[in-house]
């Protein structure tokens, strides 16, 4: 808690940093043309969960409720046409990716596109502590592997997990799909926009934009799960200075959650095997954001409190702490040169 909330006071740039007044929470969502079957649900299932979100159905919108955080739906490309709604914001690059197992799932136009529009929707939203992302695609745990494999140089088999719990079948047959893409796209020497261009999603590359812009804003970005988490890595492959404004919720179910996580140098706030996606686990990490902030503001530390410090080691605890406090802006002033 100590860490987390000296992290948040050198995003924010301030000895006082919030988590609790102004939270957002934003869902990108996407659908993807990989074969029938890599699922436990039909495609158009993404439509009806958006739906869903809007009307403040899904666990997420509870979760989001709980803690005043404000949540927004980003349509980049789910395969259905949504009426204008409280909440949703239009901005489709397409209805749903090409597959990913046969050919490019986006044009490196269409890449950029929903960059943007990931990005867009961050720099246009009002005031906000904290930026918690989420996604919400059938069949984007599929894209994410592949995109995960392509930037390691790993097999699908080390990076594939269950996604939305499908069986050995299923399973069988997604890892079928991911191969034959790292087969098609394996001998092209491919920078990290091209492979997301290959094997990704709109929903994926928008969350790459909308996690650079929270980062140019100083806002801090709590990850989701697997899906959020591939899309950083993308995004510290493009600016490596933006891991110092990510935090890690949770770690997922997924197997390659954890390779994501290591290479991203991020330690999960929670440890409760996941793999719900829709940023419930990002939302569900916001009260320790405002309890670390509520504990560097509001708790006295011994010598401001005319305590005595302990004659054994942990005196030396004491003073790390009150070390670390006091230089939270030397720090704050060292990530600012480093993004510059």
């Amino acid at each position: 808690m100590e860490e987390l909330a000296i992290r948040l006071a050198c995003i924010q740039g301030t000895e006082h940093p919030s988590a609790g007044s102004q939270a957002g929470g934003a869902l990108r969502g996407g659908s993807r043309g990989v074969r029938r079957g890599v699922s436990a649900y039909r495609p158009e299932v993404t439509a009806r969960l958006c739906y869903n979100f809007v009307a403040g159905g899904g666990v997420v919108n509870t979760l989001a409720r709980r803690v005043g955080a404000e949540l927004l739906v980003v349509d980049v490309g789910v395969d259905h046409d949504f009426e204008a709604a409280p909440g949703l914001l239009h901005r489709k690059i397409a209805r749903g990716t090409r597959n990913l197992a046969r050919e490019s799932a986006m044009t490196r136009e269409q890449v950029d596109k929903a960059l943007l529009a990931g990005a867009g929707a961050v720099l246009q939203a009002g005031p906000c502590d904290v930026l918690a992302l989420g996604e919400v695609g059938i069949g984007n745990t599929t894209a994410a592997s592949a995109l995960l494999a392509l930037l390691l140089g790993a097999e699908a088999r080390e990076v594939v997990g269950g996604g939305t719990g499908v069986g050995s079948t299923a399973l069988a047959r997604k890892t079928a799909a991911i191969e034959q893409a790292l087969l098609r796209c394996r001998a092209a020497d491919l920078d990290p926009l091209a492979m997301l261009a290959e094997v990704g999603g709109f929903e994926i590359a928008a969350l790459v934009g909308g996690i650079l812009a929270g980062a140019a804003r100083r806002i801090p970005v709590v990850l989701d799960g697997f899906i959020v988490g591939v899309a950083a890595l993308v995004a510290a492959r493009l600016a490596p200075p933006v891991t110092d404004y990510l935090l890690a919720s949770h770690r997922s179910a997924e197997p390659g959650h954890r390779r994501v996580l290591e290479c991203l140098d991020l330690r999960p706030l929670l440890e409760l095997e996941l793999r719900l996606g829709e940023g419930s686990g990002a939302v569900l990490a916001l009260p320790l954001l405002d309890a670390a902030c509520a504990v560097l503001r509001d708790v006295r530390t011994f010598r401001e409190a005319g305590i005595d410090e302990p004659v054994d080691e942990r005196a030396a605890l004491a003073r790390r702490f009150d070390a670390q406090r006091n230089s939270a802006h030397q720090e704050h002033d060292f990530l600012r040169r480093r993004r510059d």
